[in-house]
């Protein structure tokens, strides 16, 4: 039995340098190529998606005779629309976002490449909506998030905002920009505070022997540092600067939404959807699906976002990782039936 695990282990053992030389040699040739273009739009087209479901159930549930005459009638009223264009109002359209953040907000970037691309065809009548996704993070870098939103509102757009989850720190900052919010009855929302924490070392590096020295130029270019000790001087001073920090924050909020009572929503605590409500946080209870769906027949609707194309070498090397991780897995599986069996 041990003779056979060790040819298997060979066995698989030289299909995975085989694999590993084979991607070398691609990412060698792809090299000497032209590099592939960058993120690209991708426009879905929400209408129909919702039709071809809508049509597969239907197909499930009917007889034939039922889903041929179902199939034949609406073939009919589109024929109909078709030669009565003149007299069909030209629907205007809902542009969908999304927008699942981390703490640095990376996907600024792809954001305000849809936002560009929308603004340059939207229409006043036209509205625009983006599922928000966000726990918070880097102040300056969701005040960027926010600010990219500023154009959608500085357009004249109408603009909502949909929370399924949490929109919550810097995640509501971005929020509160739209003209609306709607969230889910358990979403997390609020948290308008700010939060500074950081480990120091300097006890540890104390007893080891180690000295740690830092030298700056201006009485606060560093404050709390997390090598060195922290005196209480140093330590008001980052007090001062997240205090600083959270007025500019609830001064920001409660410009957006100027009915809110921002004293008592701005103690750094969150609330989920309903609470929410009472306290105007948001403004409907409702999940992105049900706006969506409501907006169907009034609204032609796109989803906007930036699609990065992988090139072989990604491609390759995923795959190669993912069956290194099936083999190393499958070899884990075998000893474990061969030790308790």
């Amino acid at each position: 039995m041990s003779e056979f695990f060790f040819s298997y282990g060979l066995f698989i053992a030289k299909i995975i340098t085989g694999l590993i030389a084979l991607v070398f040699a691609v990412a060698i040739i792809g090299g000497s190529r032209k590099k592939e273009d960058g993120p690209t739009l991708k426009v879905t087209n929400l209408n129909d998606k919702f039709n071809d479901l809508k049509s597969i159930l239907q197909h499930s549930l009917m007889d034939k005779k039922e889903y041929k005459a179902l199939q034949k009638s609406l073939a009919k009223d589109s024929k109909k629309e078709k030669k009565s264009v003149k007299t069909v109002k030209i629907k205007p359209k809902l542009f969908v976002l999304d927008f699942k953040g981390d703490i640095h907000a990376s996907g600024v970037e792809a954001m305000r490449d849809e936002i560009t691309a929308l603004l340059s065809v939207a229409e006043p009548q036209d509205k625009v909506l983006m599922r928000l996704e966000n726990a918070g993070g880097a102040v300056h870098e969701h005040g960027l998030a926010s600010s990219q939103l500023q154009r959608i509102s500085d357009a004249k757009l109408n603009f909502t905002v949909s929370v399924d989850r949490v929109a919550a720190s810097g995640g509501y900052m971005m929020a509160c920009v739209a003209d609306k919010i709607v969230a889910a009855p358990f979403a997390i929302l609020g948290s308008i505070g700010v939060l500074a924490q950081l480990p120091n070392f300097h006890r540890l590096l104390d007893r080891v022997g180690v000295d740690w020295e830092q030298h700056t130029a201006g009485e606060y270019k560093r404050t709390v540092t997390m090598f060195g000790e922290n005196g209480e001087k140093e330590r008001e001073k980052l007090k001062v600067e997240l205090h600083e920090t959270h007025v500019l924050f609830r001064d920001f909020v409660a410009e957006q939404r100027p009915k809110l009572d921002v004293d008592k929503v701005s103690t750094g605590e969150h609330w989920y959807g309903k609470q929410a409500l009472d306290l105007n946080l948001v403004d409907e209870l409702a999940t992105s699906d049900e706006y969506i769906v409501n907006a169907l027949d009034q609204f032609d609707i796109y989803e906007i976002s930036m699609e990065i194309k992988q090139g072989l070498q990604e491609k390759l090397l995923g795959g190669l990782f993912s069956s290194i991780s099936k083999v190393k897995d499958g070899l884990a599986s075998s000893k474990n039936k061969s030790k308790f069996q």
